[in-house]
């Protein structure tokens, strides 16, 4: 007996689009990189970077964005069909979305008669032109057209024959993909599926699905147009978007993947799903809501007595999925558990599986627990994690050891403000000490600690900070919360976050920042590039 294959189904995001146009999200250039780089890992087929045409950082990042040595995912550019007043050959929306020089383009239409008469105060016929013509250079170039057909569920229920000769209009000029646009989320599941059903039945090719959640159903609407034979579907991680965002796609893939049999990334990359939300929270610096199905802290975890001696039996009687299979954790409250088949993954990772002994592991994992119970987030910070990976290869290696830091800022009414630090270190058996100026404390403070070392580790002047962003953690404590610094660094050719956590935000950045050199000075010594540090004593902050 043979099984009929699993139906493909191709998963754009536009959290580095549609999810910045959410209330509070922001990513400079340097996260946006970062970010696509993470969902091609992942196995996102397509990464929609930005609107080219609309501000310098979107421009910036495709012109960048060459360079990224992405293994699965295409990169599309997105932006309109051309203005009426302007020819496609001048348009210039149309020739940024050309000089993005991106495999794929999303361009949107309008299908919904009330826009093409209120909004671009152009003819049905008109309106069909631009679609024809926008679509059609962008084939000629031999780019990957998706044409995003923006309002087409209200379009269809205020004119059905107007929206169909829109798609028509794409569809002739060559578009690869029809995906239908619920842009003001207001549509039903029921509605939405006898709408998809009768697109299918007029038009082949690949019928994509592009949802909102302003009436709560945002995931329920892309499933039921997957069933209604949608094979494209677009959304952003986490949820992100304007007004109440987009479809999570965290969850639009579990439940293709784990709920209704059809294939989006694979077994294997599934269980990345968690790490790459919780990185691209961070990332945009906001709160990964607890309940957040598949991904969030809470989805997994138990604290009803009853519920929780169940699990201990058998985690099915609670748990509708593994935890494990999106990158998840079971949590017990109260009593934290925690499986070391992640730590494992992340050692792997690193290339690290095989130096560290079950024991080694086993210790690794429990300083990991107290971290993460002190207000660590090691997810996005990666940095911090390969080094305590190699703290437990090296016990004994330390690089230098705290002796003291100091930081003062003068403030006036009339003078800039004034920031002054001292740090003296032990390295290699001497004291070193600094007093340095510099923009704010924690420029001074690093531009000490490399002038401590640098006469002896002259490799640490090419790390860089890229980006610094601080979380509060108990806003009940107001200005006395313990707050959580995680801090991007590069070396030029990799990048890596370090992450400190303290009630003294000054402390807490210089614990990011120390880590970040210790790790690349653990690295250097790993590959041989870097003179062995004499044994001391451990090394404080």
């Amino acid at each position: 007996m043979t099984t009929s294959p699993k139906t493909r189904i191709y998963v754009l995001d536009t959290t580095l689009r549609d999810g910045t146009q959410g209330e509070a999200v922001s990513f400079s250039v340097e996260d946006k990189l970062a970010i696509a780089e993470k969902l091609d890992q992942l196995g996102i087929d397509y990464i929609e970077g930005g609107w080219p045409g609309s501000n310098p950082k979107d421009k910036e990042f495709f012109e960048r964005a060459r360079h990224l040595n992405l293994k699965h995912a295409k990169l599309a550019a997105f932006g309109s069909t051309r203005f009426a007043k302007h020819t496609v050959e001048t348009d210039p929306n149309v020739r940024c979305l050309l000089e993005a020089q991106t495999p794929a383009v999303c361009v949107f239409g309008k299908t919904w008669d009330l826009h093409t008469r209120k909004a671009l105060g152009v003819t049905e016929a008109e309106n069909q032109v631009l679609i024809r013509e926008t679509v059609g250079v962008l084939k000629r170039d031999g780019r990957e057209v998706i044409f995003d057909a923006e309002h087409f569920f209200d379009g269809y229920k205020g004119n059905r024959d107007f929206a169909l000769r829109a798609l028509a209009a794409a569809a002739e000029a060559g578009a690869d993909v029809l995906c239908l646009c619920d842009t003001n989320g207001g549509s039903m599941p029921n509605e939405l599926a006898e709408i998809v059903s009768d697109v299918r039945s007029h038009f082949g090719g690949l019928i994509g699905i592009h949802t909102h959640d302003d009436s709560g159903v945002g995931v329920a609407n892309s499933l039921t147009a997957v069933r209604e034979g949608a094979t494209h579907v677009q959304g952003c991680l986490n949820g992100y978007g304007e007004r109440c965002g987009n479809a999570n796609l965290a969850s639009v893939i579990a439940n293709l993947e784990l709920k209704m049999g059809y294939e989006v990334l694979g077994s294997e990359r599934l269980q990345n799903l968690t790490g790459v939300a919780r990185f691209i929270a961070d990332l945009a610096n906001l709160p990964l809501p607890n309940g957040l199905p598949y991904v969030g802290q809470s989805a997994f975890a138990h604290k009803g007595g009853v519920h929780v001696a169940a699990v201990l039996k058998d985690a099915a009687t609670y748990e509708h999925v593994s935890p494990e299979t999106v990158g998840n954790r079971q949590r017990v409250l109260l009593s934290d558990l925690s499986g070391r088949g992640n730590i494992f993954y992340k050692l792997k990772e690193h290339g690290l599986e095989e130096r560290l002994s079950d024991e080694s592991r086993r210790v690794l994992l429990e300083q990991i627990k107290q971290l993460e119970y002190e207000g660590y987030e090691l997810e996005a910070a990666e940095g911090t994690f390969e080094l305590l990976v190699r703290e437990a290869l090296y016990p004994e290696l330390k690089f230098f050891e705290v002796v003291n830091i100091e930081t003062t800022t003068r403030m006036s009414d009339s003078l800039s403000p004034l920031t002054t630090a001292t740090v003296t270190l032990k390295v290699n058996g001497g004291t070193h000490s600094h007093t340095g100026i510099g923009h704010g404390p924690v420029n001074a403070l690093d531009e000490c600690l490399r002038s401590c070392l640098s006469q002896h580790y002259p490799e640490i002047k090419r790390v860089a900070l890229t980006d610094y962003k601080v979380r509060v953690l108990d806003n009940k404590k107001g200005t006395a919360a313990k707050v959580r610094v995680l801090v991007e660094w590069t070396d030029h050719e990799k990048s890596w976050a370090t992450v400190g956590v303290s009630e003294n935000v000054i402390e807490a950045s210089w614990r990011a920042l120390a880590d970040a050199i210790r790790l690349e000075l653990m690295r250097l010594h790993d590959s041989g590039g870097a003179a062995v540090a004499e044994p001391t004593a451990a090394a404080g902050y």
